[in-house]
């Protein structure tokens, strides 16, 4: 009897050795790796990039950017403008005009051949790659379509000088009679609460891009990219300005790559940000380290700590994994580093096509 209890024991001691080492120390096949998951991301991201780089709506975002203004307000002028999408619905076309002198509409080089509830802008597409040409007449102009076509479902631009303006707008876009993508932009600027800018592009193919800066006392930034409900890349920083000191001073900040997270935050009360800390799948890397490097650019505003992201190439990750190797997120992830660095630019700037849109609704309010 003494013998069977004893082989009893014995054997739940071993069911319950077997079962804890099953929960503490994972097999192979089950353990959380930082290296491979990383890869696996990155390679997920660069897919990713090529897509969008190789797609309709990439022309959209990374055309030429259109500076010519074609009116001011008066300086005298303290007066609250407000555009409307009603104050400048319709259809616009595109025409050949042979008038050379220095204009001060564009009206000029567009028709309105229709009425619309939305704003419907067309012009041929070799007009916006080569936006320097849209203004100058050239005999093969005449033979041109208006293959590029923005359709405006929402409208509002509402500013007064010395003072700031609200801004909002949201435009589906055509290129030879195929979508190639939907941009919304909402951008801000008062003395109260500084500059806001949003703006995102969502690709036919099921990608959308996303861009969002804050300035003000509390400095944020986002950069992301997703592919349906999944975060293929997503980038966070905040910075706060205290009233004690007249500079800004990072307080979060955080990089999402397909299942790795990576953090470093202020908690409360403190002076000093905590090392970052890694998760692949939510599970906290115990033996993988990282390194957040700001990198300096050579101007005045790198003792502002304000937008320090590793999307305008202002830091660098250096990784140590687990197995004791080090790398660079750079050398890890190669050019795609260079191709989204460039892609949140384009996002960051008003783009040529949308530009003509705005340029048309000045001239239209300006010449009720």
């Amino acid at each position: 009897m003494k013998a069977k209890s004893l082989y009893l024991a014995v054997l739940l001691v071993g069911l319950l050795s077997w079962n804890c080492s099953n929960k503490d120390g994972l097999t192979s096949s089950e353990t959380v790796s930082l290296k491979p998951s990383l890869k696996s991301g990155v390679q997920e991201l660069t897919t990713a990039m090529n897509a969008i780089s190789t797609s309709a709506g990439y022309q959209v975002l990374a055309t030429t950017d259109l500076t010519t203004k074609s009116a001011e307000l008066s300086y005298l002028d303290t007066i609250t403008h407000s555009i409307l999408l009603a104050d400048i619905a319709g259809v616009y076309d595109y025409k050949a005009n042979t008038f050379m002198r220095e204009h001060m509409s564009i009206m000029r080089f567009f028709n309105k051949t229709g009425e619309s509830s939305q704003m419907i802008v067309r012009l041929p597409e070799e007009k916006v790659k080569s936006w320097r040409s849209l203004l100058h007449f050239s005999p093969a102009d005449t033979l041109l379509t208006n293959n590029y076509e923005v359709s405006i479902s929402d409208y509002q631009y509402n500013f007064k000088r010395y003072v700031g303006y609200d801004y909002s707008m949201a435009s589906a876009i055509k290129i030879k009679n195929t979508d190639a993508g939907v941009l919304k932009i909402q951008s801000s600027k008062n003395k109260t609460y500084g500059y806001t800018y949003a703006s995102e592009f969502a690709f036919p193919n099921g990608y959308e891009i996303k861009c969002q800066y804050t300035s003000g006392d509390t400095a944020t930034s986002v950069y992301a990219i997703t592919n349906g409900t999944k975060t293929l890349y997503e980038e966070k920083y905040t910075a706060i300005k205290s009233s004690t000191e007249m500079r800004h001073r990072e307080r979060e900040f955080s990089l999402t790559i397909g299942d790795v997270l990576i953090t470093r935050s202020m908690n409360q009360g403190q002076s000093h940000l905590d090392s970052a800390k890694v998760y692949v799948g939510g599970v906290l890397q115990l033996h993988s380290k990282v390194e957040l490097v700001d990198l300096t650019t050579g101007t005045t505003n790198d003792a502002d700590e304000t937008d320090k992201c590793i999307s305008n190439k202002k830091r660098e990750l250096k990784i140590t994994f687990d197995d004791g190797t080090v790398s660079t997120f750079t050398e890890l992830a190669g050019t795609v580093v260079t191709d989204i660095s460039t892609l949140f630019t384009s996002m960051k700037q008003v783009n040529f096509a949308i530009n003509i849109v705005d340029w048309i609704a000045w001239d239209i309010y300006t010449n009720k």
